[in-house]
Order: structure tokens, then sequence, then C-alpha cells
């Protein structure tokens, strides 16, 4: 009989114990690797999403604030940036950038933020090496002295509304959509359906920026106002550098009504970095999970061995050393964890389609739980050496058996 044999048939015969202790291993291991994969994934896509537009110009407020409004199309606007000020931008500052993209927001449909802004916004990349493409229909029509009531919308708004090329609708005002509220005069209707992006962009519908700033029951002396002005800065290191250290400069130091986040990246950064804690937290109690498995895997053996003393003198008996003996039990605790990192991994694809729905659905962010990660390889590793780490114990008990004593017939 082999050593793997006599390891399978002792836990087919300790099957409910062995079957409950992999189990906790496996919830270990699952949320270890979640909580590692989320965080990993939800930092880049958040960062990608930054990756088209350097900085941004706003109204005087909180940074943070302004790139999650501008970028992520979450929380509200801060205010607006006037014509004047935005016209300074364009004409005195050309040589900073490589694209300036106004937005203005407002308004809603059925819960769906509304964003006006120009042709520019699908010419830059929404992503390293990607930007918006149509999966069906046509761009909205640019002209800034009559604006057509046209559309582009995002994949998500598609699917959750059921709109499609051609239909029209009628926008709320405000950013949030209240039951019975009278809608917008004005009907749009939607020429385009954008190709799936991963980013929060995928939850918006895009009218062309004078729709929005000339939209009826809009206050006429804000026509010319944005919202926020995203920024390409250049591609030459130097000018880059020197224009982001200007306009750093010019509005956060010259101005006291507007705002220059100098770097999108390192505002998402900090914001990560204030919810750095929850990510701690939960890593936390995926290592008090493992743990406790792993003592759940020592009691399981060592509460055996007294009913397992015969079986071992036997096989002392029979020819087998005392290391074939200690051997046995390591491996087969190391076994009960590789059976709970299999299991493992059914509950990080449980975890990860749960969260990938969530944020699909709430912020716009997709995750990719097929995607590869090294931690996907150390914790079901480090949790099959832990499960052989804590067989130790219980396998000094088996090697200590008293061959001549245990092979005394019993009554």
């Amino acid at each position: 009989m082999t050593l793997w044999m006599i390891i399978r048939n002792s836990l087919r015969q300790h099957a409910l114990s062995t079957g409950i202790t992999a189990v906790s291993i496996g919830l270990g291991c699952g949320l270890l690797m979640a909580v590692w994969v989320v965080n990993f994934q939800t930092q880049r896509a958040f960062k990608n999403v930054t990756g088209g537009f350097d900085s941004i110009l706003g109204p005087r407020g909180s940074q943070l604030q302004l790139v999650l409004n501008s970028l992520f199309h979450m929380d509200s606007s801060p205010g607006l940036v006037n014509s004047a000020d935005y016209q300074i931008f364009r004409q005195n500052y050309k040589r900073f950038y490589q694209a300036a993209v106004p937005i203005a927001v407002g308004d809603n449909y059925n819960g769906y933020r509304i964003v006006g802004t120009t042709h520019d916004l699908f010419r830059v990349e929404h992503s390293p090496g990607q930007i918006y493409e149509l999966a069906v229909g046509e761009f909205f029509i640019q002209n800034e002295k009559q604006w057509n009531k046209e559309s582009v919308i995002g994949d998500t708004v598609a699917r959750k509304l059921g709109l499609q090329v051609n239909s029209k609708f009628q926008p709320y005002h405000g950013l949030n959509f209240a039951p019975g509220q009278e809608p917008h005069k004005d009907e749009y209707t939607v020429t385009g359906i954008l190709k799936p992006t991963g980013t929060p962009a995928d939850r918006v519908i895009w009218i062309p920026i004078e729709g929005l700033q000339q939209m009826d029951g809009h206050d006429a002396k804000y026509s010319g106002d944005v919202s926020a002005v995203l920024i390409q800065m250049s591609e030459d290191p130097t000018a880059r550098g020197f224009g982001m250290n200007s306009l750093d400069s010019i509005y956060n130091k010259g101005t006291d009504h507007l705002t220059f986040v100098k770097s999108t990246d390192d505002v998402v950064t900090r914001l990560f970095e204030q919810f750095a804690w929850a990510e701690i937290v939960l890593r936390w109690v995926a290592y008090l999970v493992a743990v406790v498995a792993a003592g759940g895997v020592l009691a399981s053996i060592y509460n055996s061995m007294n009913e397992r003393r015969r079986e071992f003198a036997i096989l002392r008996a029979l020819g087998a050393s005392r290391g074939t003996i200690f051997s046995i039990i390591v491996l087969e605790s190391a076994v009960i964890a590789a059976i709970g990192a299999v299991i493992g991994f059914g509950v990080y694809a449980v975890i990860m389609v749960a969260a990938e729905s969530t944020l699909r659905d709430e912020i716009g962010v997709t995750l990719h739980m097929q995607e590869f990660h090294d931690i996907m390889v150390i914790v079901p590793a480090g949790l099959i050496v832990l499960g052989a780490a804590v067989g130790i114990v219980p396998a000094f008990k088996a090697y200590s058996t008293d061959v001549a004593q245990n092979l005394i017939p019993q009554t």
C-alpha cells in the first residue's frame, strides 16, 4: 500500500471533518486572492481612466471632487469655469497642451449623467492605446452656431435603458433622477452607441456641449461656461513639466476662483490611500480565516491520533520507518490544505463575479477575473506550506507510537 493510498483512505474515513476544514481554508484562500486582485485591478482601472488626461482646470474647490466629477462622472460639480477664463486658457497656454476638452454637466436621463462635450473627447485615449469607438451609428454633429439635438450613449446606458440608434429621450434637470420630475422640453435622438470601454464612460450620455449650455430651462447668462476642461499636456517632457508647474502657479496661487489639478494620477493615488485601511482590514480577516482553518487541520488530525495508533503500529510492524509515518501525517495535512486551495479558486471566482458586476453597474469599472496575478500562486502555495507545517505536531505524536504496546489485542 502506497503513502497516497493510506492518505486517501484516511481522508475518506474522516470525510466530514476533512470537508469542513478544507472549505474553511478555501474561504480564507479565496478571500485573500480576491482582496488583492480587486484592489490591484481597481487602482489600475482608475488610473487608466485618467490616462488620456493629465490635468484638469475647474472651479475653485476640492481637487478630488473635480477629478471624480470630471473623469469618473461621480459626485457633484463644484461649480463653473466662466467663458472668459476658458477662452483665456485656450488662447494663452496652447504651448503647454496638445488637447483641451471642455465638458458641461448638470442633467441626467433616468439617473444616467448627460455630459456636454466636443468631438475632441473622442479623439483622445481614454485608456492607454484606446480611443472611443462606435459599436453602431455615428457621432453627433458638432455645430457651434446651432446645435443638433443628438447624442452618443455608453454601452451600459444602452443595455440598462434599452436605447437604440434613433431612440428619443428628454433630459431631466440635475444629476440625480427624481420620479415625477418634469423633463426638459428639448428632445434628443441617439445617433450612436459606443463600444464597451470598461470605464465610467459606459454610463454616460454624451451630447454637444452647446446643447447642455443652451438647453431649455438653463440660465442664458451661463451659456458659455463649462464645468471643467480636461487637459492632455504636451508630449515634450520639458514643455510638459514646465507647463504643469506654470499652470499650477497661475491658477492655484494666482487666482481665487479656479483650481488646476496638476496630476490626475496623484489625486487618484491619494484617493486609494484614504481607503487603504479597508483593504488592510479585509486582508487581516482573510489571514485570520486561513489561520483558524489551519488550526482546524491541526485539531482534526491530532484528535484522530488515538484511534489511529494501532494503524501506525501495524505499518511499523510491516516495515514502515518512523520517518514514513511522520511523512504520512505531514502529507495528509498538506493535502487537506491543497483541497482547500482548490476550493479557494471557486470562492475567488464567486467574489470576483459579484465585485465586477457591482463595480461595472455602479462606477463603470470592469474587472478581469481570468487575468493572472502572482498572488494566485503565492496564496495557495503559502496555505499548503502552512497546512504541512501544522501537520508536524500530530506527526511527532504518530512518530512516537509504541509498536509493541499498540499491537496487543484489545478486548
